[in-house]
């Protein structure tokens, strides 16, 4: 197995491509398709987007919804400051951990990561961080590249990793939605394409259940 790099590496790589990220991530939007928008309009409420990097969807949510927005990068939040600000769009962006977020339990109505699970060192403990945050009856929203449905494709997946998961932490293998419904949640749309390469999710945490009725006295 390919040992990832820590934490601090892994900031200062980002710090690093802050300045350049946009101008590489305009290059990878036609094998995204149509993602960010399916992600972001249906985020409703108070809204949580981890790994939220220079902004890039920020334009994209309903204007009605509430923003925060995590990432642990400080550069790349620099950037996603800037995107807010000629949007004017009022966004609460901080630095932290999508591993350990600093938020109350149920904090948020919906909680959204598009393409950041990928370069997380523990993407299950993330996600498992994202179900906490989130409300009962609330709705997570992800999307990420993926292991292919494509055997070559895999091939050449695995043989990337060896470099990209050393050096930048960046899995090309993983499945966010399996942990997803370990985690327990409902998934209510799913889709996946590019030869299974892309895949996005919306899944509901389930309602709390009301409690019981204590027994009746015996008769």
């Amino acid at each position: 197995m390919v040992r990832s790099p820590g934490p601090d590496r892994i900031r200062r790589h980002w710090d690093r491509q802050a300045a350049g990220y946009d101008r590489k991530m305009d290059r990878a939007e036609r094998m995204f398709g149509d993602t960010r928008d399916w992600v972001c309009r249906q985020a409703a409420g108070e809204v949580l987007e981890v790994a939220v990097g220079t902004g890039l969807n920020l334009g994209r949510y309903p204007a009605g919804a509430t923003l925060t927005g995590m990432d642990l990068s400080p550069a790349m939040l620099d950037r996603a400051r800037r995107h807010a600000a000629e949007l004017g769009r009022a966004v609460d962006l901080r630095v932290g951990d999508a591993q350990r977020l600093e938020f109350d339990d149920a904090s948020f109505d919906t909680v959204v990561c598009t393409f950041g699970l990928c370069a997380v060192p523990d993407d299950r403990g993330a996600v498992d961080e994202m179900v906490r945050v989130l409300r009962p009856g609330g709705l997570l929203l992800l999307a990420d590249h993926v292991v292919s449905t494509s055997a070559p494709i895999r091939m050449l997946q695995a043989v990337a990793e060896q470099y990209s998961v050393r050096v930048e932490n960046e899995h090309f293998r993983r499945r966010p939605l399996l942990h997803v419904q370990a985690a327990g949640l409902r998934i209510e749309r799913h889709d996946r394409f590019n030869r299974g390469v892309i895949e996005r999710l919306a899944a509901r945490r389930p309602e709390l259940s009301p409690p019981t009725s204590p027994p009746g006295p015996a008769r």
